[in-house]
């Protein structure tokens, strides 16, 4: 008598990645037409590789992109916990998407900074937005320029909680007197998506405008960020 379950494992196996449609393979589909032609799950299931018993990796990674609203950026904000939650996935996956997505807010990264000119509150947030959009607590970072306002340093400062995070501004100027800076920009992050300066935001900037004119250092403006999105003081006449 035949042997009912070899049949079966053939089956489930054939019924993989590579049983897919030539034109459904996503590997095959990269290596054919280039990255760019590929949709973001398609993309996310070649970092995955394979999906579970019941759905393959496209399927798989439609499904996670679904849970986050198909946001890239509440995708990388989520925890290996998390993500390693879905059928098919596991902590190794989850470990290897969240590395990809960490490289592509890197890469961004390192984009602005080439443009080492800053002449507006735009080319300021385009070098922060992709450190500091994904963060769920907040962070306080300072840009150091010369005279030109060219980018010379960016220095982390400081780490907190949800709702803010301590900064001294005796070790701000400390930073921009170590850098010969004649200018810095001050940032920070507020995780819940409100752009609205606090009274303390504004007290803070205040007090540093006031520290840095003391020492010929100007404080150039002090960004907000929030997901893809920045408010600046200096924009709105603040500062």
């Amino acid at each position: 008598m035949k042997c009912p379950g070899k049949r079966v494992g053939r089956i489930h196996m054939e019924s993989g990645i590579k049983a897919w449609a030539e034109a459904d393979r996503p590997r095959e589909k990269l290596l054919e037409s280039g990255a760019g032609r590929l949709t973001d799950s398609e993309l996310l299931a070649i970092l995955i590789r394979s999906g579970s018993d019941r759905e393959t990796a496209v399927d798989l990674a439609k499904g996670i992109l679904r849970a986050y609203g198909n946001d890239l950026a509440r995708l990388a904000r989520v925890s290996v916990q998390e993500l390693a939650r879905f059928r098919g996935m596991g902590r190794v996956k989850a470990v290897t998407v969240l590395a990809a997505l960490e490289l592509s807010n890197r890469r961004r990264s390192s984009d602005a900074r080439r443009k080492k000119k800053i002449t507006s509150s735009r080319d300021a947030a385009e070098i922060m937005i992709s450190v500091m959009a994904d963060l769920t607590h907040e962070e306080f970072y300072i840009l150091l320029l010369n005279r030109a306002n060219e980018l010379i340093h960016r220095h982390h400062l400081s780490k907190g909680g949800v709702a803010g995070t301590v900064v001294d501004p005796k070790i701000v100027f400390k930073v921009a007197l170590d850098h010969l800076a004649s200018g810095i920009i001050l940032f920070h992050n507020h995780p819940s998506g409100n752009l609205r300066p606090s009274a303390e935001d504004v007290k803070l900037t205040r007090r540093l405008g006031d520290a840095g004119s003391l020492l010929d250092i100007k404080v150039l403006d002090h960004i907000i960020i929030a997901g893809d999105h920045w408010y600046s003081f200096a924009d709105e006449g603040k500062i």
